[in-house]
């Protein structure tokens, strides 16, 4: 897991509502180790056909598309069954940021967790920025996290929220057992506390 600060890259967008856990990583894939590359597995069903061919209209099959590390969804993107693999699989692929109008709630708290960044912008925004990459494939988006801003191809810029320790994992790339012991000071003050207590 790396540090998030700012990203700034081209935008694969995924338009449609509901795209789901299982296609984002089909359930076939979930044995793998974390340490298998899950970019690999990737949206599998879509990407590829059943005889292991690119399938050309598909987003990240573009070549403008097939390094961005933003990717733009639709509506309650990656609902569906819980899967921290789906998030592993668009991480391991290079992505870093998903920027959509709503989350799958157990996959933004998985990404967080994972380094990849869930922003929440409202519907019409995020239609601005798909329209706004497929007229330009090339265009760029910047997700700066310490501002809380996205960045469009334009220069508009769009707040959004993120609690401050969610926040502060990502910029630190902390997990919840990273960040607990960023605390042991103060737990080994305790424990020695407790044990003079109950002697």
């Amino acid at each position: 897991m790396e540090p998030f600060r700012t990203v700034r890259s081209r935008a694969v967008p995924f338009a449609r509502a509901n795209i789901d856990t299982d296609q984002i990583l089909p359930a076939r894939f979930l044995s793998r180790p974390r340490d298998d590359n899950h970019g690999n597995y990737l949206f599998r069903d879509l990407r590829y056909a059943p005889d292991g061919t690119e399938v050309p209209e598909f987003p990240l099959n573009r070549p403008e598309w097939r390094d961005a590390r933003i990717a733009l969804g639709g509506r309650n993107f990656a609902c569906g069954s819980s899967r921290e693999n789906a998030v592993w699989a668009l991480y391991d692929h290079g992505v870093r940021c998903v920027i959509a109008p709503s989350f799958g709630d157990i996959f933004a708290i998985n990404g967080t967790k994972n380094g990849l960044l869930p922003v929440v912008l409202p519907e019409p925004d995020v239609q601005t920025l798909i329209a706004a990459v497929e007229a330009d494939p090339e265009a760029e988006i910047t997700v700066d996290l310490p501002s809380q801003t996205v960045t469009g191809p334009d220069g508009t810029r769009y707040p959004f929220e993120i609690d401050p320790f969610t926040k502060r994992c990502l910029l630190e790339a902390l997990d919840e057992i990273a960040f607990t012991l960023t605390h042991g000071d103060d737990i080994a003050a305790f424990e020695a506390r407790h044990e003079r207590h109950n002697r």
